[in-house]
């Protein structure tokens, strides 16, 4: 199973996104505290978000709180001050993939102590990032294909119409 965290989040649009993305790939979506949004029950039916039930949703109050609850194997953090590409990455089943906030990214030190699991997405040195969901789902997806697209639908539906 993959598992997409989110370092403070503060655009409630691109967690949307990320959550869509979680629900249709089975990925578990972790919010690390403070959100710039409100998740509640009510929140989310008010924004039609009709594929929240799909998401498994998991929120904490730090990182060190993230830290305290989960098993973390293999992580990688994404960033766009890292050296090394997520192509050259080997993804493993159980993958945590860390992204930070859309103004700031993850936290400096974080990055530091994790120096070794830093990932970047390239793209055109004049570029200052990309937008977060598209960057969660560039490197979701990319985990997924390595691992085989596991649980997931390989074969769409396509329906039959007549060209007269």
């Amino acid at each position: 199973m993959l598992h997409i965290v989110l370092v403070e989040p503060e655009i409630p649009m691109n967690t949307g996104n990320i959550a869509r993305t979680c629900a249709a790939t089975g990925s578990v979506l972790h919010l690390i505290e403070p959100l710039g949004f409100d998740i509640s029950d009510k929140a989310v039916k008010r924004a039609g978000l009709d594929y929240w039930h799909l998401v498994d949703v998991r929120t904490y109050k730090s990182l060190d709180d993230f830290f305290a609850h989960n098993q973390v194997g293999q992580m990688f953090l994404l960033s766009t001050k890292a050296p090394r590409s997520y192509a050259e990455a080997s993804f493993s089943e159980d993958c945590f993939l860390f992204f930070g906030k859309e103004t700031k990214g993850l936290p400096e030190d974080f990055l530091r102590v994790h120096r070794d699991h830093c990932l970047r997405i390239p793209i055109r040195a004049e570029a200052r990032s990309l937008n977060l969901a598209n960057a969660v789902a560039i490197v979701a997806f990319e985990a997924l294909r390595q691992q085989g697209f596991p649980h997931l639908s390989r074969q769409g539906k396509m329906t039959e119409w007549n060209d007269s």
